[in-house]
């Protein structure tokens, strides 16, 4: 995966197609892009990158956060991550599933980041039913990540991990948040807006190049 780095200057096509050559000498077949704004995805288009997938993108002012439902969260712990990975393959398609890597690449995209899991009904001891992933940078909040394995879903797992995610980041002075989720996810997108999200104008895109 190829991605601008946070808070620096836009790639130039050139300095793309070096690192497409170094990654086709190393083996690879085919790269990827993190969602891009439109401007974002300008040196990539021109490196030979074609669109793999639009996303939305919404936003929320952290001014009103509703009364969450009852749910048990707790702070994920390292032993945690097999069963974290184990729900996320069980919400997302192929392509958009984490391995090991990309849940740590997911930790590690901003300064400040709370992990957190829902628990089965058996308390702190129970099964990871879900997880969700919140950064913060400055004055900006991130909704990195949420998944609640379909057995337990449309229960209130998920909503109680996104309000636990935003207060977080307005307990620490973020004035906007963001997440992204793909067009055919509905379920996704109703619980954003059900919680006070708002579809941005500008959306997403992750954009993709083969190499062989």
């Amino acid at each position: 995966m190829l991605s601008p780095a946070p808070d620096g200057p836009l790639p130039s096509a050139i300095f793309l197609q070096r690192c497409l050559t170094t990654l086709a000498e190393d083996g690879y077949t085919s790269v990827v892009t993190a969602a891009l704004t439109a401007l974002e995805q300008l040196p990539f288009l021109a490196a030979g990158f074609e669109e793999h997938e639009q996303l939305r993108l919404l936003t929320h002012d952290l001014v009103l956060l509703g009364v969450g439902p009852d749910a048990l969260l707790r702070r994920a712990l390292d032993g945690d991550r097999p069963a974290v990975l184990d729900v996320d393959a069980a919400s997302f398609s192929p392509f958009w599933q984490l391995d090991v890597w990309s849940l740590q690449d997911a930790l590690d995209a901003t300064p400040f980041t709370r992990f957190r899991v829902a628990v089965g009904p058996d308390g702190e001891r129970g099964a990871v039913i879900g997880y969700a992933i919140g950064g913060r940078t400055q004055k900006r909040g991130y909704l990195q990540r949420l998944a609640v394995h379909p057995a337990w879903q449309g229960r209130g797992f998920g909503a109680a991990l996104v309000l636990d995610s935003l207060r977080w980041m307005r307990r620490r002075g973020v004035e906007r948040a963001v997440v992204n989720t793909q067009f055919a996810n509905e379920a996704a997108y109703g619980l954003y807006l059900r919680l006070g999200f708002r579809e941005a104008r500008e959306g997403l895109a992750v954009l993709r190049r083969e190499l062989s």
